[in-house]
Formats: structure tokens, C-alpha cells, sequence
């Protein structure tokens, strides 16, 4: 695995790339809220998003997203099969969404799906499965520019950490 980030830089400050940020629906006049906080985790250093989605005022989602790249430019991953992180979380389903520079909106984005189970586990999530949203470009994982991973389309509290991540 090549490490997206190891968790060895000073939060918010990834190991290899940019820096995390917490967005939330709040951009676009939505309701929910939430946190990025580095801390353990059942014995592991993790990445944790924390908040509430709310559908009110057409909302409903909230993430934590890295730029691949310090300057946001372009992270060549082609000659990887996709993402793989270790997760746990609350039971719940996130989603980790790619955008590259083909994205010009900011709903745009290709997906994936995992349950965050309250106990460690590996994911693997190859770019072949990511699908495109409100896109209709292919997913091109040598234009990557930005990773997300997503608490999304349904009110819900929302707690999922990350411990490991990284291209396969």
C-alpha cells in the first residue's frame, strides 16, 4: 500500500498530501454540522468525523476531504487498483467520494460505500467501483485531486474513524 496518510503529521496535517477540512452541507445553505479531531480510537491513532447530517434546507451531508496534493493539483494513482483504509465507526454507511480535475461542481464526485462496523477492518474500494455522480465523465485515477469520506443522504448521527489509508 502507498500511503495517502500515515497520521505522522500534526492534525490537520496529512503525512503526504494536503491538509483535512471538514465541509458540510452549511456551504450550500444546509443544516448539519460536524467535526474532524485526530485521537485514539480502540487502540489505534485515528482520523475521526464526527457530527449530525440533517436533511433540513435541502441539506444532508458532512465530510472530512483531503486534497491529494499539497499545492491541489494533480495525484497520478494509475498504477494502483483503488482506496484502502481501516475504519470503524458506528455501524453506519459512509461513502468515500473521489473528485478529479474533470469535476466542475461542487456535487460532482465518484462514489463508494462501506459500513463502518464498531470493530477495526481493512476496506478495500477499487476504482472500478467507484460510480460516477452528476457526472458523466469516466473516473480517471491519474487526475485525482481529492478525496472525501462521507456521512451522506440521510439523517443520521454521524461517527467514523480512520486509522490507515492509503492506495492499493
Amino acid at each position: 500500500m502507498s500511503p495517502i496518510d500515515d497520521l505522522s503529521g500534526t492534525h490537520p496535517q496529512s503525512s503526504h498530501a494536503g491538509r483535512w477540512q471538514c465541509i458540510s452541507d452549511g456551504v450550500m445553505g444546509g443544516l448539519s454540522a460536524g467535526t474532524v479531531t485526530r485521537e485514539p480510537r480502540a487502540g489505534r491513532t485515528a482520523l475521526c468525523l464526527r457530527g449530525a447530517v440533517s436533511l433540513e434546507n435541502n441539506g444532508g451531508f458532512v465530510q472530512m476531504a483531503l486534497d491529494l496534493t499539497p499545492d491541489g493539483g494533480l495525484c497520478d494513482a494509475g498504477a494502483f487498483e483503488g482506496i484502502e483504509l481501516d475504519v470503524c465507526g458506528n455501524g453506519e454507511q459512509y461513502s468515500v467520494h473521489l473528485r478529479t480535475d474533470a469535476v466542475s461542481r461542487p456535487w460532482q464526485s465518484w462514489r463508494q460505500h462501506f459500513v463502518a462496523t464498531p470493530v477495526w477492518q481493512s476496506i478495500r474500494l477499487p476504482f472500478a467501483g467507484f460510480e460516477a455522480h452528476r457526472i458523466d465523465a469516466p473516473l480517471n485515477a491519474r487526475r485525482l485531486r481529492r478525496l472525501g469520506i462521507v456521512a451522506i443522504g440521510r439523517a443520521f448521527n454521524a461517527d467514523v474513524a480512520v486509522a490507515r489509508l492509503g492506495f492499493y
